[in-house]
């Protein structure tokens, strides 16, 4: 039994939701880790917000700002590999 095309939709949308919502929060508690703030590391922990908390922790909140210059050199790392 295969999907249906709703279910399939569905689906997809799921995965890509897990997917950026396991990404950014592993970076933002990578660098409140990294970054002694403690309570961030535990607030982002414990609550599922699909990366939203995650991105304001990382643009707003943190000891060391994330900044799209970064990200971009993000790219030098991942075609390597």
């Amino acid at each position: 039994m295969g999907l249906t095309g709703d279910q399939n939709i569905d689906f997809i949308i799921i995965t890509v939701i897990t997917i950026w919502s396991t990404l950014i929060k592993g970076i933002a508690l990578w660098k409140s880790a990294n970054q002694k703030q403690q309570n961030w590391f535990i607030v982002m922990l414990i609550i599922n917000t699909v990366g939203i908390l995650e991105l304001v922790y990382l643009f707003r909140f943190s000891k060391k700002r994330l900044t799209l210059k970064e990200i971009k050199s993000w790219k030098k790392i991942f075609r390597k590999g």
